[in-house]
């Protein structure tokens, strides 16, 4: 095995000591004989030929760590057991999706997949809002694993929206946008076509059900006033909010969103249901659109 070989599979750094010393750094014992045999072949006198061969082994090893099975990795590198000692939060992404993941494929780790879907992808956004057959082009990504990927990003979302769950009451719009975010963010800002959904409220403006009333076209969303009603009266709501996405992006209310939200609050008025808000969701989390901050409700 070639000398740098073998300092890049165990992980073994020169360093030298302020006497000119010259004496390794590793996770492995090192013999005498080794050692010795070491500092001969690569001529290894003065802190700048230690620094070159530093730098030879450090790209080495992730050459190697990036071709070799995780489980065959140094144990200190291996995602799973780095969130095991120091917690998820430590990880960065490739060695958390390299958990999720599980298995690379031939001459391919999983942390190393894991990087070709971040790159490809760019960002956690934009691996959720791929299908899973964009996931699968991938070359060591099929079925199972892009369902894998998927489930993890699902639970992710369902994580935000138990949290919006346990609101006790919306008193203001700050907190209707704020209960907006959480519940339907994850799951509105990327969405492909305009949906309109209502948030149902008990008489203490707690959250009693969330209602998708229609998903309409890249553009427009057809929403029926009765079927609202029908909603709300079956479920004996006091309040509603409505809510609903943009997918250019742009949270400015259309002439037509306007005019639809007049339409629901007169008919509502007609049966003693009260519409606080109309809140359009925008691209991201600080995109949106509250007709009652702009005193469009009343």
């Amino acid at each position: 095995m070639d000398i740098l070989d073998f300092l890049a599979q165990n992980l073994i750094y020169p360093l030298i000591s302020t006497k000119g010393k010259v004496f390794f750094k590793s996770r492995v014992m090192i013999e005498t004989e080794k050692a010795e045999e070491v500092i001969e072949q690569l001529q290894l006198k003065t802190e700048e030929d230690c620094r070159r061969v530093r730098e030879e082994v450090k790209k080495r090893a992730g050459q190697l760590r990036d071709n070799l099975p995780i489980h065959k990795w140094v144990k200190e590198e291996r995602p799973r057991e780095m969130l095991i000692k120091g917690g998820a939060d430590k990880l960065s992404l490739s060695k958390l999706f390299a958990i999720i993941l599980r298995t690379g494929r031939e001459g391919i780790s999983a942390e190393e997949l894991a990087k070709r879907l971040l790159n490809r992808f760019g960002t956690l956004r934009g691996i959720d809002s791929a299908p899973v057959s964009e996931l699968c082009k991938i070359e060591g990504i099929g079925e199972a694993k892009a369902s894998q990927i998927k489930a993890a990003l699902e639970i992710g979302k369902r994580l935000s929206v138990e949290s919006a769950q346990k609101q006790k009451g919306i008193k203001s719009p700050d907190e209707a946008m704020g209960y907006v975010a959480e519940y339907y963010g994850p799951y509105l800002r990327d969405a492909k076509k305009e949906c309109f959904h209502i948030i149902l409220l008990d008489v203490k403006n707690k959250p009693i059900d969330n209602i998708e009333i229609s998903k309409g076209s890249i553009d427009a969303s057809i929403v029926d006033p009765r079927e609202i009603i029908k909603e709300a009266t079956w479920q004996s709501a006091s309040s509603i909010i409505l809510v609903h996405n943009h997918p250019s992006g742009e949270t400015e209310p259309s002439v037509e969103d306007t005019r639809i939200t007049n339409t629901i609050v007169d008919a509502c008025k007609l049966v003693g249901i009260k519409v606080l808000d109309h809140i359009i969701i925008g691209r991201n989390k600080e995109d949106y659109y509250s007709f009652a901050n702009k005193g469009l409700i009343r």
